[in-house]
């Protein structure tokens, strides 16, 4: 492997990404891959603001605030773009938890194809993988109430609502041509699917297993 794969993985609350990401470093790990682990959240200097603007859009939805704040986590990508991501070694397999495609499943007013606009106007690195991690919104739903920290959702507080973000993110899986992945069966189907995508993405044969 001799260039940089950058892979973000999206998806609505409790759809196993963050598990999904954990297996996918480890098998890639084991291949001997250089694997980076990112988060968005943790990445942006500016998150605090960010969800500020998301608290008082949560109790107060229009439209103008919703553009803002699409415009400061686009603001945030193109600081990650430059800052973080361009900094990481050139043989890298770069994981990143969440980038602009998450913004398909949880705003509401501003269409997706604006969203990405703004993202594209800042130079945003585009993910030479984008993998869409999705279940039933039933399945997502109870996962996401079973753990310890439960839903932790800003924008998302009934399961009507998680049922219309994970069919909106589905939509946008299937218009932009992202990799959808099903997480509702094992971890070890979910991850392998994954896994063969980003050997296909970097151009590796897997006739005679992963390696490359």
């Amino acid at each position: 492997m001799n260039r940089q794969l950058f892979v973000s993985l999206d998806g609505p609350k409790g759809a196993g990404k963050t598990t999904l990401l954990e297996a996918i470093t480890k098998v890639l790990r084991a291949d001997n891959k250089k694997v980076i682990r990112l988060s968005e959240k943790k990445s942006d200097p500016c998150r605090g603001e960010t969800m500020a603007l998301v608290n008082r859009l949560a109790r107060n939805p229009s439209v103008d605030l919703e553009r803002e704040v699409c415009a400061r986590f686009a603001d945030s990508r193109a600081w990650i773009s430059q800052q973080v991501l361009s900094k990481q070694p050139t043989d890298s397999i770069i994981l990143m938890d969440r980038w602009y495609p998450s913004d398909a499943a949880f705003r509401r007013m501003v269409p997706f194809a604006e969203i990405l606009q703004l993202n594209i106007e800042r130079k945003v690195r585009t993910p030479d993988l984008h993998v869409g991690v999705v279940t039933a919104p039933e399945i997502s739903w109870a996962r996401a109430a079973a753990r310890t920290r439960g839903l932790r959702s800003t924008v998302i507080h009934k399961l009507e609502e998680h049922v219309d973000c994970t069919q909106a993110f589905e939509r946008e899986i299937a218009a932009q041509g992202w990799v959808l992945c099903r997480n509702e069966g094992t971890i070890e189907d979910a991850t392998m699917q994954v896994i063969s995508e980003i050997y296909k993405a970097l151009g590796c044969s897997t006739s005679t297993g992963f390696a490359c």
